[in-house]
C-alpha cells in the first residue's frame, strides 16, 4: 500500500494523538461530559460548514461560467444559448479529468474512502479528511464541467468529516463522534438549501438513521449556524417562486398519492439506471475504466445539444418550469433528459449526488400529472405549483428514503403548512413502494452493490463486526483423542458439568462429542469416541462476526461450534450459542444506552 507520505497534498489529517496533544484536557473533558460542550461543537460544526458550502457553490458556479461560457447570474441548466462545441467538448474533458484524479490521487491514497453514512453505521464516525477532500475536488469538478449531478454529496462529505476531525481533536466517545459527523451532515444540507429543519432531518433520517433526544439540541445549533452563516453569501431563489401553489383540498388527497406513485418508480427506474449504466460500460471489453467517464461526458453532451437541463443540478431549469407553464411533451421530454443525464453521469464515474436531481424529477413529474389530467378531466385538477411540491417530496422520498426531511424541506420552501398536507401525503405513498418494490434508498443500495450487505442504513452496525468468534470462544475446552473408547472418555466427563469435548487427531480438529451421545452409544463403549462425533466440517475461524457466528449455529443445527486455526486446522476454543446471545444483548443495551441518554 502506497504511503500517504508521498502525496505532495496539504497536511489536513492529523492523528489523533497529536491532536489530542494540541487540546487542553480540560476542553476535551467539557466536550465529553457535559451537553453545553457538545452544543458548543456542532455550533462551530456548523459555522464551518456554511462556509464551506458557500465557498463551493461560487466555485462550481465560477468553473461553469468559466468553462461554457454562461452568462453572468444565469445557471448552467437555463442557459438557452451554449456554444454546441463547448456543451460536446466541456463533459469529455471533464470525465477525462475525473478520470485523472481517480488514477492518480484515489490509489495514493491507499484506504478505501468512505462517506458520512458508511463512517457512521462502520467506522464509528471516523473520515478520513484527506481523502473527503478528494472526493468533494471530483464532485466539483464533476458538477463544474457539466455532470448531471448535485453539489449535495461533496458538501456533505467534507462538513461531516471536518465534524468527524473535530470529534478526534477532542477524544469523543464513539456516539459523540456519530453525532458530530451528523451536525457536519445537517449543517451542509440546510446551508445548501437555507433550510435548517430539512438539514436537522437530514441528519437524524439519513446519517444517523435516529432521532435521539441527546443529540436534538447539537444536531439543530448545527444546522441553524450553517443556515446564517451562508445567507451572508448566496441565496436560493430557485426555491423562492414554487409554482403559485395553492392549498390542498380533501377531494384532491387521491391525485396527491397518484404523484407519490409516479414519482416513486420513477425513483427506482432512475436508480436502477445507474446501475444499468454501470454494467452497460463493464461490458464494452475495449472500454477501460479509466475512460468511461470520457465516454459518459460525451454521451452527456450530445444529450445537452438537445435540453440543457441535462447539465449540472439543474437549479436555473427548476425555477424556469416553474414558472413558464410548458407544455405536457416538454416535461415529458425533460424528465426522460434528465434521467438520462443522471444515469450517464453517476453510471460513467462522474461523482457527485442525486439530492437536487430528485427535487428537479419530482418537480417536473408533478406538472407532467397535471397537464396529463387536464387534457383527460379538465375540472378539478390539482394546481401545477402543489403538484410541484408533492413531486419534490416524493422522487426526494424514494431517492434518499428520507420522507420527513422532504416534507420539512416543502414546509420550509412554501411557508405554508396547508400545502405541505400534499407534501406528505405523497412522500409517504412514494417511500411505501419503493420499500416494496425496492427495499432500500439510492445510497444504501449503492452499500449492497459494493458488497457492504450489513448496511440497511446508517445505523451503527460497525461495533457488531468488531466482535468476532476470537473475542466469544472460550479457550477451557476438553479436549479428547477421536481414537480413544467410547467407555473410557464417558468416564472423564465430569457429571452435569461438562456437556462435550472437542475430538483431535494427531492435534487437529476431528469433531465434537456430546455428553448425551456417550449416555445413548450402548453397546458400543469400546467403540472409538469418533465414531459418535459430530460437526467435522462445521468450524468458525477466529475472524468470524458474530452475525455469521449466529447464521453459523442455525445453519449446522447446533448450540456449540469449535473456532480453529485456518492453517493448522488446532483447536483454539469452543463458542456456545447461549454466549454468544448474551453477549449480543449486552452490546446491543449497552449501544441502546448511549443513543438515549448520550
Amino acid at each position: 500500500m502506497p504511503s500517504l507520505r508521498r502525496l505532495r497534498l496539504p497536511r489536513l489529517d492529523f492523528e489523533a494523538s497529536r491532536l489530542d496533544a494540541r487540546v487542553p484536557q480540560v476542553l476535551r473533558r467539557f466536550v465529553r461530559r457535559r451537553e453545553l460542550g457538545l452544543l458548543m461543537a456542532g455550533v462551530l460544526v456548523g459555522v464551518v460548514s456554511g462556509l464551506v458550502v458557500a465557498g463551493l457553490n461560487e466555485a462550481a458556479h465560477a468553473l461553469q461560467t468559466l468553462l461554457f461560457d454562461v452568462p453572468a447570474g444565469v445557471d448552467l441548466s437555463a442557459a438557452q444559448s451554449l456554444s454546441p462545441w463547448r456543451t460536446v467538448l466541456v463533459p469529455m474533458l471533464g470525465g477525462a479529468l475525473v478520470a485523472a484524479l481517480t488514477l492518480v490521487v484515489a490509489r495514493r491514497l491507499g484506504a478505501k474512502l468512505a462517506d458520512a453514512i458508511e463512517a457512521n453505521a462502520l467506522y464509528g464516525g471516523r473520515l478520513s479528511l484527506r481523502g473527503s477532500l478528494f472526493i468533494a475536488g471530483q464532485t466539483l469538478v464533476s458538477n463544474g464541467c457539466g455532470g448531471s449531478v448535485g453539489l449535495e454529496a461533496g458538501f456533505t462529505q467534507v462538513c461531516a468529516a471536518l465534524g468527524s476531525l473535530l470529534g478526534r481533536t477532542l477524544a469523543a466517545r464513539r456516539s459523540d463522534m456519530r453525532l458530530l459527523v451528523a451536525c457536519g451532515a445537517a449543517g451542509a444540507i440546510s446551508a445548501a438549501f437555507g433550510a435548517p429543519l430539512a438539514g436537522a432531518f437530514y441528519a437524524f433520517e439519513v446519517v444517523l438513521g435516529a432521532y435521539a433526544a441527546a443529540g436534538f439540541v447539537p444536531v439543530i445549533a448545527s444546522a441553524v449556524a450553517a443556515t446564517l452563516v451562508a445567507r451572508r453569501f448566496t441565496t436560493h431563489a430557485y426555491l423562492l417562486v414554487p409554482g403559485f401553489p395553492t392549498p390542498l383540498s380533501t377531494e384532491m388527497i387521491l391525485q396527491v398519492g397518484l404523484i407519490g406513485a409516479l414519482c416513486a418508480l420513477g425513483a427506482i427506474l432512475l436508480m436502477l439506471g445507474v446501475s444499468a449504466v454501470e454494467r452497460a460500460l463493464a461490458r464494452i471489453p475495449a472500454l477501460r475504466p479509466a475512460f468511461r467517464p470520457v465516454l459518459g461526458g460525451l454521451l452527456l453532451g450530445l444529450l445537452a445539444l438537445v435540453n440543457p437541463v441535462v447539465l449540472g443540478a439543474g437549479h436555473g431549469a427548476l425555477q424556469i418550469y416553474l414558472v413558464s407553464n410548458p407544455t405536457v411533451f416538454a416535461l415529458a421530454a425533460a424528465v426522460a433528459l434528465k434521467m438520462a443525464g443522471s444515469a450517464l453521469s453517476l453510471g460513467s464515474g462522474f461523482r457527485g449526488g442525486l439530492f437536487f436531481s430528485s427535487l428537479l424529477l419530482g418537480a417536473l413529474l408533478g406538472q407532467f400529472y397535471t397537464g396529463a389530467a387536464a387534457a383527460l378531466v379538465p375540472q378539478g385538477v390539482i394546481q401545477p405549483g402543489t403538484a410541484a411540491m408533492a413531486g419534490m417530496a416524493a422522487f426526494g422520498t424514494g431517492v434518499l428514503g428520507a420522507p420527513v426531511t422532504m416534507i420539512c424541506l416543502a414546509l420550509e420552501t412554501t411557508g405554508d403548512f396547508s400545502i405541505t398536507v400534499g407534501a406528505v401525503v405523497a412522500a409517504a405513498i412514494a417511500s411505501l413502494i419503493v420499500r416494496e418494490l425496492f427495499g432500500y434508498s439510492f445510497a444504501t443500495w449503492r452499500f449492497h452493490l459494493r458488497g457492504e450487505d450489513a448496511i440497511r442504513g446508517p445505523h451503527d452496525v460497525g461495533w457488531i463486526r468488531q466482535i468476532s468468534a476470537a473475542m466469544l470462544m472460550r479457550r477451557d475446552f476438553k479436549a479428547v483423542e477421536a481414537d480413544r473408547p467410547i467407555q473410557e472418555v464417558r468416564e472423564g466427563f465430569t457429571t452435569g458439568r461438562e456437556k462435550q469435548a472437542v475430538l483431535v487427531r494427531e492435534g487437529r480438529y476431528a469433531g465434537l462429542v456430546l455428553a448425551a451421545d456417550l449416555n445413548v452409544a450402548a453397546g458400543r463403549e469400546g467403540d472409538p469416541v469418533g465414531s459418535v462425533g459430530r460437526l467435522g466440517d462445521a468450524v468458525l475461524l477466529p475472524g468470524t462476526p458474530i452475525r455469521q457466528v449466529m447464521r453459523a449455529f442455525a445453519e449446522a443445527e447446533t448450540d456449540v461450534l469449535a473456532v480453529i486455526d485456518p492453517e493448522t486446522r488446532r483447536v483454539l476454543g469452543t463458542v456456545t450459542e447461549a454466549h454468544v446471545l448474551r453477549k449480543y444483548g449486552e452490546e446491543l443495551e449497552r449501544r441502546n444506552e448511549e443513543l438515549v441518554f448520550g
